[in-house]
């Protein structure tokens, strides 16, 4: 195992911009607090199971690099910090394998993405684990076995983003990307007591895919403080010429939007499931939601119960999520498949004409439709998911369509905003009986990321989020 040269239990809980701020002043090394969070990352690789792929000797010389540069002069708003990435995002030289086992090529060069983290000085210490091509709210697949969440290991931390929620959520790194094609940034997100984001369609490349999943799938931070997640947007944000989605930047950076009062808003509070999925809320969510809007009230917001009007949205949804299975299985090279993921690959190729055409020419009409929630409402506050944490395993044989019921049953809140291309947050809303992180949703406008950072930022400073760390925590056994 990989000895860590410090005493990291602070470092562990520094967050983001806390550990960058320790190698700027010269308090630590990037090489030392590498060695902490491969430490961690190696004590807990049994018991969570986050990572497909650890880059430890790659992390090690980026690392070591790192401190040349800051001894040089250089500063980075991330130099030297250890981050990770999501298996479906290519790193150059290594597999992106999408969750699934068989031979991958390697990737010729870095995505945009990990380019742009580069860029801004972090050192990518892995690839964190996901569901086969990313279908389902969990960790779980015959490639890379089962992902655990910290806060109770028999439970998921949901998914596809399983890994980097549990990564960041159990204090590996101070923060890791996902991607959300359905709620796959933000469902793990709440179940692992995270902030997540689902940014604007295009706010962060997706090069070199120019438009993935038909527009539904975006790359999203997760963390454990607001402050955390607009650091790592700001030095994510951006794009590749080739990117579809190329949205306006913002006025400012993400982080220093984040600080600024929200002033008084308007939330809609709303508990509408959307069309063509059976769901209904947990107790224990609903009323987190509910004590969240009564904390929003006391700020001095307008909140009033309202329901966007979704219509029938779900039609356009599944043309475009089948048919991106099926462009990333025709990357495979023949890759061995789940049951599950080659049902979803027929009915991708099935629809990947005219059906596809219509899903995407719809989306003009449910963004009337459904925006017209904004000329009453800044802000739509929702539950993320309608169920507590699925137990692990709770999908393993079901096949397609029971393994979508199940899904679309607990996390029925979310895929509405990926249709639409907008911007979406999960924030931690309390925790249940039992323990387990329970997640409210901040929807916004087009465009309107500062928006939802505000409320998200005002609503911290009164429930402290970053206080409360899972039963398991490695930083403690890395010491042993």
């Amino acid at each position: 195992m990989v000895q860590p040269s410090i005493d990291d239990r602070d470092v562990a809980v520094a967050g983001l911009a806390g550990q960058a701020a320790m190698v700027a002043r010269g308090d630590l090394s990037s090489v030392e607090l590498t060695r902490a969070a491969l430490a961690r990352i190696d004590v807990a690789q049994g018991a969570l199971g986050a990572f497909r792929i650890v880059l430890a000797d790659a992390a090690l010389r980026d690392a070591a690099d790192a401190d040349r540069r800051r001894a040089g002069g250089e500063r980075l708003p991330l130099l030297g910090v250890p981050v990770a990435v999501k298996d479906d995002t290519d790193v150059a030289g290594e597999t992106t394998a999408y969750g699934a086992g068989g031979d991958w090529p390697r990737a010729a060069r870095d995505a945009e993405v990990v380019r742009r983290l580069r860029a801004a000085g972090a050192v990518i210490v892995g690839k964190t684990t996901t569901s086969e091509f990313g279908q389902w709210p969990t960790g779980d697949s015959v490639a890379s076995g089962i992902t655990r969440n910290p806060w109770d290991l028999s439970r998921t931390p949901g998914g596809s983003s399983a890994g980097s929620a549990a990564a960041v959520a159990a204090g590996l790194v101070a923060a890791a990307l996902g991607s959300d094609g359905a709620g796959s940034v933000r469902i793990p997100a709440a179940w692992t007591g995270l902030v997540g984001l689902k940014p604007e369609r295009g706010r962060i490349s997706s090069w070199p895919d120019p438009d993935p999943f038909n527009g539904i799938t975006c790359i999203g931070p997760l963390a454990r403080s607001v402050g955390d997640l607009a650091l790592l947007l700001d030095a994510v944000a951006g794009n590749h010429p080739g990117d579809r989605a190329r949205p306006a930047p913002p006025p400012a950076t993400y982080a220093a939007l984040a600080e600024e009062p929200p002033g008084r808003l308007r939330v809609a509070v709303s508990f509408a499931v959307p069309p063509l999925v059976d769901a209904q809320v947990d107790p224990e969510i609903r009323a987190a939601v509910l004590r969240l809007a009564g904390v929003l009230e006391g700020l001095g917001h307008g909140v009033f119960e309202a329901d966007p009007d979704y219509g029938l949205v779900g039609l356009g949804f599944l043309p475009r999520a089948t048919a991106g299975s099926a462009d990333w299985a025709a990357r495979s090279g023949g890759a061995p498949l789940e049951r599950a993921t080659l049902v979803d690959v027929r009915v991708g190729r099935a629809l990947h004409k005219w059906p596809l055409r219509v899903a995407r020419a719809l989306e003009g009409g449910e963004r009337r439709r459904i925006g017209r929630i904004f000329e009453r409402a800044d802000v739509v506050l929702t539950p993320t998911t309608a169920q507590h944490p699925l137990p692990v395993g709770a999908l393993e044989g079901l096949g397609w369509w029971r393994s979508g019921k199940v899904a679309s049953r607990a996390c029925p809140f979310c895929w509405v905003w990926n249709t639409l291309g907008w911007p979406a947050m999960s924030i931690p809303a309390g925790r249940s009986e039992r323990g387990w992180p329970m997640g409210a949703q901040l929807l916004g406008r087009p465009g309107d990321e500062p928006t939802l950072l505000r409320v998200a930022a005002q609503l911290e400073a009164i429930e402290r989020w970053g206080d409360e760390w899972p039963p398991y925590r490695p930083a403690e056994r890395a010491r042993q």
